[in-house]
């Protein structure tokens, strides 16, 4: 059960050429930029930003996902990542931001954290990987996930749901119509566009140079990425931190919203003790941090949060 009915402001925004279709939540303290996965729209990330209160939240659909009109020509992450910092200047963010990346968009996430370091403060990766070397889904998972079709209302998505995207949903597939309610299919042109961005695409080699804290998030029953491409990204990212969703599936962001809800919260309110958080929203006003978090403890392990399961 969601919250409260989440107020999101949707507008179309130009930049360079390109049509985006842009929702923003307005909010208190640092903002927080989203990026979904493969052929999802905006809509679909409303459980996650209603179950973060008054976090204020920018979320998009990319070129040829939702409303906005596909690209002619494919293009790639990097060129992805400057249209978001352009559409960022256009909506007046210029300090740095918490950036949360799902899937698909956890590599787009990556891929602007490195190319736009001073504009990200901390990074949430879910279920996502490293590209090109990550261990793979198996073959069946593979076709079905690489089709525009399973966005289509005349797919049977309760008996798709459990064998795609497992966790919750394998008990629970009729939880799928909660996506399907916002599920604005994209176009063949832009699902295929997006494939071809992460075409060959790897950050394998760039991870050692992410300077920001970053959370990243895995469900240990998750068929579309599995567990080991989650602590390979922990392993490879110098401040990183490890919270692995017992019994989560693909999309434990949507259909344990309020769950992942709070540990995202937890990091990005965690106040750093060891000097490493030098982009401090509440100290550069001089404000109380939110919360009375303690400390991290270093003997208390990887782990920012117990991970539990589902209720």
């Amino acid at each position: 059960m969601l919250r409260r009915r989440t107020q999101i402001q949707v507008e179309f925004v130009d930049v360079d050429g390109v049509r985006l279709r842009v929702g923003v939540r307005r909010g208190r303290g640092r903002p927080m930029l989203i990026f979904n996965g493969i052929g999802a729209n905006l809509d679909m990330t409303l459980p996650l930003v209603n179950a973060l209160d008054d976090v204020e939240v920018i979320v998009f659909d990319v070129p040829g996902a939702g409303e906005s009109p596909a690209l002619t020509m494919p293009r790639r992450f990097a060129w992805l990542a400057r249209l978001s910092a352009k559409l960022l200047d256009r909506l007046g963010y210029d300090e740095p931001l918490n950036v949360i990346g799902v899937s698909w968009g956890g590599a787009l996430a990556q891929q602007f954290a490195l190319d736009f370091p001073a504009r990200t403060n901390r990074l949430v990766l879910a279920a996502t990987s490293t590209g090109l070397l990550a261990l793979p889904a198996r073959s069946n998972v593979i076709k079905r996930l690489t089709t525009a079709r399973r966005y289509q209302k005349n797919e049977n998505l309760a008996e798709l749901a459990p064998a795609l995207y497992g966790g919750l949903m394998r008990r629970r597939p009729e939880l799928i119509e909660r996506r399907g309610d916002y599920a604005a299919g994209p176009s063949t042109r832009g699902y295929i566009n997006q494939l071809l961005a992460g075409l060959g695409w790897t950050s394998v080699h760039r991870l050692h140079r992410l300077r920001c804290p970053t959370l990243i998030m895995g469900g240990d029953d998750d068929p579309v990425m599995p567990l080991v491409n989650i602590r390979l990204l922990y392993w490879l990212i110098p401040k990183s931190y490890l919270h692995v969703v017992r019994g989560g599936g693909h999309l434990f962001l949507l259909v344990r919203a309020n769950e992942s809800a709070a540990v995202i919260k937890r990091f990005i309110n965690e106040r750093r003790y060891d000097g490493t958080d030098g982009q401090d929203y509440f100290v550069a006003r001089d404000l109380p941090s939110d919360g009375t978090l303690t400390p991290l403890d270093p003997a208390s392990g990887p782990s920012l949060l117990p991970s539990s399961d589902d209720g």
